[in-house]
């Protein structure tokens, strides 16, 4: 079966967080969805493609497996029960920083099921020689993440300097190419070091792909007559305008105040939705609200 590049079929970068890679599967699966297209043969064939896509890179540990492994991640799981039946040692884990881990010992005996799936002892030879892989989890906050970091990680005694974009997306993650363990023959057969990003939640706003999203609170009068609001963003607070009359659930666009997008210009757009606190009112504003409901059903 040729090889199906699902990133391809979805039109997203392999970098591309969860969130893009949900939002542009809606957006090809109602375009290509074969009730709205019954004149079109290829339109089915078309969709079941991107289903399948998005079946595999819309689930972040077969998305895992499947940048890994290419065309034979449905394989990994054998592949890796084999990994471990011929190895020599354990696993080791690495204190000081996120979770990482990495596998000892040599690689050899491969089944006759891997030698022809992978191409026999050419592959073998390259997976003996190559160091193991180490994974790492690295925490932000949502602040942080909105800005260009400099960080300088120490692993298995050695100090790594990493530069982090603004815009990293929770759950993905990045490859640092040669920082991994030690191969059989030298520095350039070192494994890679892969690092997930996880952004803690923030209590003021909640994240959509580059958009933000926060929820203030408006008293009666101001929606009913007009005024301005204050509204938090992460670059600070900004006055915004309520037209009069505005109902209560009403959500306001502010353009490019959402988050950074990731290797690329430009921000997302704050949504700020709109919630009220009916007053208690006295005597004399009841009275006052009695009259103006009589003038209104007039």
């Amino acid at each position: 079966m040729a090889f199906i590049d699902y990133y391809k079929v979805l039109g997203v970068d392999k970098n591309a967080s969860q969130d893009e890679i949900k939002r542009a599967y809606r957006k090809l699966a109602k375009r290509y969805h074969p009730d709205l297209n019954k004149e079109n043969p290829q339109a089915k064939e078309k969709f079941q493609e991107i289903n399948e896509a998005n079946e595999v890179l819309g689930d972040a540990e077969k998305r895992k497996r499947y940048d890994e492994y290419g065309e034979h991640w449905k394989h990994s799981d054998e592949f890796e029960a084999q990994q471990q039946n011929t190895r020599r040692g354990g696993w080791q884990t690495f204190e000081g920083f996120g979770d990482f881990s990495r596998s000892s010992g040599n690689e050899s005996g491969f089944s006759d099921f891997f030698e022809q799936l992978f191409g026999g002892g050419a592959f073998r030879a390259n997976r003996r020689q190559k160091g193991e892989d180490l994974q790492a989890t690295l925490k932000l906050t949502l602040q942080e993440a909105a800005t260009t970091q400099k960080r300088i990680v120490e692993i298995n005694g050695e100090k790594i300097a990493l530069t982090i974009p603004a815009g990293i997306a929770d759950g993905q993650k990045i490859r640092i190419r040669g920082r991994g363990g030690e191969g059989t023959y030298g520095e350039n057969t070192r494994g890679d070091l892969y690092i997930t990003f996880n952004i803690t939640p923030d209590s003021r706003f909640t994240r959509e792909g580059d958009d933000l999203y926060t929820t203030i609170t408006c008293d009666l009068y101001t929606l009913l007559l007009g005024g301005e609001v204050t509204v938090p963003t992460l670059n600070g607070s900004v006055k915004v305008s309520i037209k009069a009359g505005t109902q209560p659930d009403s959500k306001l666009r502010l353009r490019g105040k959402g988050f950074p997008r990731y290797k690329r210009e430009g921000a997302g757009d704050m949504f700020v939705i709109i919630k009220t606190v009916l007053p208690q009112l006295n005597a004399r504003q009841t009275e006052l609200l009695k009259e103006i409901k009589s003038l209104s059903s007039n």
